[in-house]
């Protein structure tokens, strides 16, 4: 087995169909179908069930495409490595972002942790939550941020900052004669929003909020990111949820932030590590998350989002 087998078995896991996965790796069909079989008969197992109709995976097969990712990712780590030391670079910290964190508050930790210590590349990579455990766990991450605690034995969360909830409005939308909205108002109306896979602590937290309200849901559509939800808002499709720091980072003339009725929601966002004594290196790091975020929601405000 070779990194050919690894790169032709991913590529047919994640097409699904052997035609796309020769076309997409620029081979023909028949020598992409040998390899798969070597590959099968070196581990001792099917990885895929075939019929005339479909293609799929087995158990072992989409246990073994982890496998093989989480070596595609290793080798890539390499190469980075490699070429941060070429350009001077004394150290590196990987990180991980989740749940579509606001940008303001990256922004202005990498402004810091430029200032203060140059010498060191943060590389960022932005992975579903599970995509970030599992990384942290394999040593693929130094550090996170996400939306959530939940995140298993071996793994330390500790809450860094919080961000008001807010109600995503399309210009000229009617609901707008409210200052501040009633959260059953708003249930009244379509909503679009964050996928749960993709924005799996987002979602765990707002959904926490609209269990207050007895409305049921009516679910315009679930986006992949938070980005994406105000491209549908800002068209109409419906009313969405973000925090007031992302509005702040996401400028929109055809979206309207509005606060909730009674009280804001408040949602908290984690930064998560190895349950393991850090470098110094990453010691700095989470030295820096804490004071590096000292705006105020009311200082947030003045930037969008109205009281």
């Amino acid at each position: 087995m070779d990194l050919r087998h690894l790169r032709y078995f991913v590529a047919v896991a994640e097409e699904l169909h052997f035609a796309r996965a020769a076309e997409r790796l620029h081979i023909e069909q028949s020598p992409l179908s040998r390899a798969i079989r070597e590959l099968e008969q070196h581990l001792g197992v099917r990885l895929f069930e075939r019929t005339t109709r479909r293609t799929c995976l087995t158990w072992a097969g989409k246990v073994f495409l982890d496998e093989a990712l989480r070596i595609f990712a290793c080798i890539d780590q390499a190469k980075a490595s490699v070429k941060t030391a070429a350009t001077g670079y004394h150290g590196r910290l990987r990180i991980a972002v989740s749940d579509g964190i606001a940008q303001p508050h990256i922004s202005a930790l990498l402004a810091q942790c430029r200032t203060e210590e140059p010498e060191v590349e943060i590389r960022l990579s932005e992975v579903p939550l599970a995509q970030q455990i599992k990384g942290l766990n394999s040593d693929l991450f130094d550090a996170g941020f996400a939306q959530s605690n939940e995140v298993g034995e071996g793994i330390l969360a500790e809450a860094v900052w919080s961000d008001a909830l807010v109600v995503t409005v399309p210009a000229r939308h009617p609901i707008l004669a409210h200052r501040r909205i009633p959260l059953d108002e708003v249930l009244r109306y379509p909503l679009v929003l964050c996928h749960p896979d993709s924005c799996e602590g987002f979602w765990t937290q707002l959904k926490r909020v609209l269990r207050t309200g007895d409305t049921k849901l009516i679910v315009a559509d679930r986006v992949p990111t938070l980005d994406l939800m105000m491209t549908l808002v800002a068209a109409g499709y419906g009313l969405g949820f973000a925090t007031e720091a992302h509005i702040a980072g996401a400028r929109n003339p055809d979206v309207i932030a509005r606060p909730l009725a009674g009280r804001s929601p408040m949602l908290t966002t984690y930064l998560l590590r190895r349950d393991s004594e850090p470098s110094e290196q990453l010691r700095r790091f989470i030295d820096r998350v804490n004071p590096s975020f000292g705006p105020t929601a009311s200082s947030i405000n003045q930037r969008g989002v109205m009281p």
